[in-house]
């Protein structure tokens, strides 16, 4: 009988962890090894979605207590199926005035999910592409960080508005 008790507890976990996330359609994480590179370029490749649907569209993002800056600026382009690109500057802020992660998490990486684009319809057939560089630069300076330290994970994820 106690045997069968965790089994069942085991199942009722796993559909209860399974069934938090309906709104889920894509999500992906890229590692950032070392420093993200200013001209380096993470891509998602979202593959076909449904035409007659909306979406919300968010970027995460990881960090570490080596991130040095209250905000992350952001190159975005959405490349779509046949040759339009749609690029978009962001400004996101990370950590609140008084220092402290806006992100969720335990220890030292924080996770922030941020709003990219609200009620979005992919209406072209074929896959669509998200590409995201890092844009930061030091007050003053023309120059991007060549080098920024402290991203972890940059991540893509789309969810079904309801």
């Amino acid at each position: 009988m106690h045997k069968s008790s965790i089994y069942l507890f085991f199942i009722g976990a796993i559909f209860l962890l399974g069934s938090c996330d309906k709104k889920r359609i894509y999500d992906e994480y890229k590692p950032i090894k070392g420093a993200w590179q200013k001209d380096s370029t993470q891509v998602f490749k979202l593959g076909e979605l449904d035409s007659l649907k909306s979406y919300n569209l968010f970027i995460n993002i990881r960090n570490n207590k080596d991130y040095k800056y209250s905000n992350l600026f952001l190159i975005t382009e959405m490349q779509f199926p046949q040759g339009k690109v749609v690029t978009d500057t962001l400004e996101y802020e990370i950590a609140a005035p008084d220092g402290s992660w806006l992100g969720t998490g335990f220890g030292d990486v924080k996770e922030s999910r941020l709003w990219y684009k609200e009620n979005v319809s992919f209406t072209e057939p074929g896959e669509y592409r998200i590409a995201i560089k890092q844009a930061m630069r030091k007050n003053d300076e023309v120059e991007g960080i060549e080098n920024l330290e402290g991203i972890t994970h940059i991540g893509f994820r789309i969810e079904e508005s309801l």
